[in-house]
């Protein structure tokens, strides 16, 4: 069992390390944060973190996983990490849904320059490898949608880390190639429920095809 931070009542985050990250506002805005998870708090989340033997993003519904990683979900779409982050982003986030996934592995044709689509409002990305020595998987935040080099800031999935931006139409982002495993949850602050049943409808589908196929 991890302490709750007697100051915040937050178990398997910290939001104290994360207000006290400076916002960094070009050329998007975004906030990286090492040790965004405890370390008396990832030897829980890792053994209660789903068991996922393929690539691809999996919403939580379709996981089966421990009570701590239940836990650590409902922290990470309560009401205090919304009102950190529509403080840090100065943005209204009341009655925006949450949509969460999960990784678990990575492969070769994984992490393509991208946006993310705009009716994702925020995007946090936490990273929970223990360790992480391949020189590819490691997103970069990039200033132009044609260039892996061109980069901010280049973010290896190490456990506990945490990296958020506001979506916006020059957020683009990707890593170099890398194959096995990578452990990502993925958090949204959503336009609507519209967008959640669309994208929870579209990841489930993926989901089950991906089971079919071999790997």
């Amino acid at each position: 069992m991890t302490a709750m931070n007697a100051e915040t009542g937050q178990r398997f985050v910290d939001l104290a390390r994360f207000a006290a990250t400076p916002l960094e506002r070009e050329p998007f805005p975004h906030i990286l944060v090492p040790g965004f998870v405890p370390e008396a708090a990832r030897t829980a989340l890792a053994a209660a973190y789903p068991a996922i033997d393929r690539p691809g993003s999996f919403p939580t519904g379709d996981l089966r996983f421990g009570a701590a990683f239940a836990d650590f979900l409902a922290e990470i779409e309560g009401p205090a990490m919304r009102a950190a982050f529509a403080e840090k982003f100065a943005i209204d986030l009341a009655g925006r849904p949450t949509m969460v996934t999960v990784r678990g592995q990575a492969q070769l044709k994984d992490g393509s320059i991208h946006t993310d689509t705009a009716s994702k409002l925020i995007t946090v990305l936490i990273y929970m490898n223990e360790s992480w020595e391949a020189p590819g998987g490691r997103l970069r935040l990039l200033r132009s949608p044609d260039n892996l080099a061109d980069m901010i800031v280049e973010v290896p999935p190490a456990a506990g880390t945490l990296l958020a931006f506001r979506v916006t139409k020059n957020s683009w982002h990707g890593h170099a190639p890398a194959s096995g495993p990578r452990r990502v949850i993925q958090l949204n602050w959503v336009e609507s429920e519209k967008v959640v049943r669309r994208e929870r409808l579209r990841h489930g589908l993926s989901a089950r095809v991906k089971r079919l196929l071999p790997f």
